[in-house]
This record gives C-alpha cells, sequence and structure tokens, in this order.
C-alpha cells in the first residue's frame, strides 16, 4: 500500500497562521460578552433588523440559486474564451466598493430613475424597502452562486452526458440527473458563501435602503449611538448566523460527497 508524505512543516504552519488570524477577532468577541448578556442586550430593534435581513437575504440567495446555477451550467459547457467573459462579467460586482454598488443601483431603480419610477407606479417601490435590501443583497453577492457552479460543472466528467445523450436523454434530465448530483457539494458551497455575503452587506444596503434596518445597518447605528459593547450583542448574531450556515453546508456537502 502506498503511503502519502507528509508535507513539509511550510505548508501546515502557513495554514495555522492563516486560521489564527482569521478566527481571534471572532475569539476576542465571544472572550468578552458571555452569551447571555448578548441575549439581554439583543433588544427589539436588534430582533427587527434581523428579521429585515433573513428575509432580504434568504430572498436575494433564492434567485442567486434560481439563476446562477444554471447559468453556471451553461456557461462552463462553452469554449474556454466565451466561458473566461461570462466568468469575468459575472465578477465584476466584486471589485466595486460596496457603496458605489448602492449607487448603481439607485440610478437604476430609485424613485427617480425611470426604471424605479416605473415599479413604484405598480405597487412595487425599491428604495427603502424590503426589495430594496434584497436587490442590493443580490447585487453584491448573486454572482457567488453562478461562479461556484461553474467551476463545479467544469470539473465533472462530461463523458456520462455524451453517453446519455447517445441513449436519446434531454438535456434537463441530464442537468438534473447526472451534471446537478455531481456539482451538488460545491454548488451548495456556493449558496452557502451567497447567504454569507448577503446578509453582511453593509455598503450598498444602507445607500438603497437605509430603512427597513438591516442588521449590518442597525450594528453601525447602534455603534455609532450606544457605543461598542452594545454593539457586541448584533456581532454575536452574525457569529451565531454564520456559523450555523456553515455547519449546515459541512453536513449538506458530506452528505453529498458520502
Amino acid at each position: 500500500m502506498m503511503t502519502r508524505p507528509f508535507p513539509g512543516p511550510v505548508f501546515p504552519a502557513a495554514a495555522l497562521v492563516l486560521l489564527a488570524a482569521i478566527l481571534a477577532p471572532v475569539l476576542a468577541v465571544l472572550a468578552t460578552m458571555p452569551p447571555s448578556e448578548a441575549i439581554t442586550s439583543f433588544d427589539a430593534a436588534g430582533i427587527s433588523a434581523l428579521h429585515v435581513s433573513l428575509a432580504a437575504s434568504l430572498g436575494a440567495t433564492a434567485v442567486a440559486t434560481l439563476l446562477g446555477v444554471p447559468a453556471g451550467y451553461y456557461l462552463s459547457r462553452l469554449a474556454p474564451g466565451p466561458r473566461a467573459l461570462g466568468t469575468f462579467l459575472l465578477a465584476l460586482p466584486l471589485a466595486f466598493p460596496p457603496v458605489a454598488s448602492g449607487l448603481m443601483l439607485l440610478y437604476l431603480l430609485g424613485n427617480r430613475s425611470p426604471l424605479g419610477a416605473w415599479l413604484a407606479a405598480h405597487g412595487l417601490p425599491v428604495a427603502d424597502t424590503l426589495l430594496g435590501v434584497a436587490a442590493a443583497e443580490f447585487f453584491v453577492s448573486g454572482s457567488f452562486v453562478a461562479i461556484a457552479s461553474i467551476a463545479a460543472f467544469s470539473g465533472i466528467d462530461r463523458v456520462y452526458e455524451d453517453a446519455a445523450r447517445t441513449l436519446g436523454v434531454g438535456e434537463w434530465r441530464i442537468f438534473t440527473r447526472i451534471a446537478l448530483p455531481g456539482a451538488a457539494g460545491s454548488v451548495a458551497a456556493g449558496v452557502a458563501f451567497t447567504w454569507l455575503r448577503a446578509i453582511g452587506e453593509y455598503g450598498a444596503t444602507s445607500i438603497v435602503a437605509f430603512h427597513p434596518t438591516a442588521l449590518p445597518v442597525a450594528l453601525y447605528v447602534t455603534l455609532s449611538a450606544q457605543g461598542v459593547r452594545e454593539a457586541l450583542a448584533l456581532c454575536y448574531a452574525f457569529i451565531v448566523l454564520a456559523g450555523a450556515v456553515l455547519g449546515v453546508a459541512w453536513v449538506f456537502r458530506r452528505g453529498v460527497v458520502l
């Protein structure tokens, strides 16, 4: 039986330093405030902001998944040139500063823009609404699902898809029965990271929809008005939510792989 050599000391050292740099601030918050104090400090405004963030981020993630997974599958089957161009265009929002993203959305969907005015006239105002929060979160995070899906579907051996086509199987059946199960673990991770990015978005959200107040906006307002100690309770909410989502994604990925 062949034994795999263990990597040299540089590699685990780099991993440990990176993990320490990422986890140290989180552990500092957990060590500073006990969970009981965080729960009692989480007032009605915080609960309301949590509800807004959950509704908006889940909606934005659902739309990103419904569009991003089939789009990622399509782009993964293109030639390298068009696929690279599509991936680059999808990644553009990741390069924009959050405030710039908010301004772009405001000029597209604000009440004074042609599209925004039309939506408002038909009962769908975007600025300072829950829809605006979801739109801002979708713009800054929606491409994560598609980019993850491109990588996941590109790594699948296409011989099974080609064999199914020779047997007369339709493209939708090939996608749902062959490609998607094979890429499900990585796609699920992309969905999880999309949600994490969406619920933590502050810059674009504060420009498009300062009200209703989402959790990141509430954190900034609490920090400005009441101080660091009171804001730590909202930090706890982000830590708990992130831990729960990453745990679910890990379990799902393990279930798919095993």
